[in-house]
Parts: structure tokens; C-alpha cells; sequence
């Protein structure tokens, strides 16, 4: 069975790549869509500059900078509060947030009660 071809409603990605980036907003939703007619930011100019440079240790704190057909491709390293966590960029992510790949919380892990823990909870059997 062939493997399915990546579109994204539609276009391939190399079709996607000759867009500009207005072209490239009408596939958006129309909260990413208002964000990025509005013009980008400073910040977020920076780091599509790096990247139309081909720099190859891009580190960023924008975390709200919306995937476009210009990064696919790169490694970028994101910010999650504690590390720089490196992102490989792919087709599937346009249209998402940068910061969706960079989570920021670590999962729960319980334990046993810690100390200064009430004597309630201390008195649970340790096997």
C-alpha cells in the first residue's frame, strides 16, 4: 500500500513554499489569520530572518509565533521556562503555534510523602 501524500487543504508542500505569507494566511484559521495580518512582531521577524539565513543553532523564546511554510524543514530550539527544547519543523505542524511543541509542565509523578509531611500521611505502610 503507497503512503499517503502530505497536502495541507489541498496544496503540497512545495506549493506551499512558493506562497506568500498573506496567500499562505488564507488557509489559516481566522484567529492565526487576524494574527498574522495584523503584522508580525519584531521578535518574530528575527527569527524568520535566521532561518531564511539557514543558521543552524536557531534558539527562541517565541513560543506564539504561528508555523509557516518558510520554517518547514529547520530545527529550532524553543524555550519551555527551564530549557531549550530542539523542534524539528515538519509539514504537519503549519498552522500551529511554535510553543505547542515545547511543553511546559512536567508530568505528575507521585511518590512517597516527603518530609514535613503530615503524620497521617507518613503512616502509610512502606513496603
Amino acid at each position: 500500500m503507497a503512503k499517503k501524500e502530505f497536502t495541507y487543504y489541498g496544496k503540497t508542500p512545495e506549493e506551499l513554499q512558493e506562497m506568500s505569507l498573506t496567500e499562505f494566511s488564507k488557509y489559516l484559521s481566522s484567529r492565526k489569520r487576524r494574527s498574522v495580518k495584523r503584522g508580525l512582531s519584531e521578535e518574530h521577524k528575527k527569527l524568520l530572518n535566521k532561518i531564511s539565513k539557514q543558521d543552524k543553532n536557531i534558539k527562541t523564546h517565541c513560543r506564539d509565533i504561528i508555523i509557516v511554510p518558510a520554517m518547514v524543514g529547520t530545527i529550532i530550539k524553543v524555550y519551555d521556562g527551564r530549557e531549550f527544547v530542539p523542534i524539528s519543523i515538519t509539514a504537519e505542524m503549519l498552522g500551529h503555534y511554535l510553543g505547542e511543541f515545547a511543553l511546559t509542565r512536567k508530568r505528575v509523578a507521585h511518590n512517597a510523602p516527603g518530609v514535613g509531611a503530615t503524620r497521617s500521611s507518613a503512616a502509610i505502610s512502606v513496603r
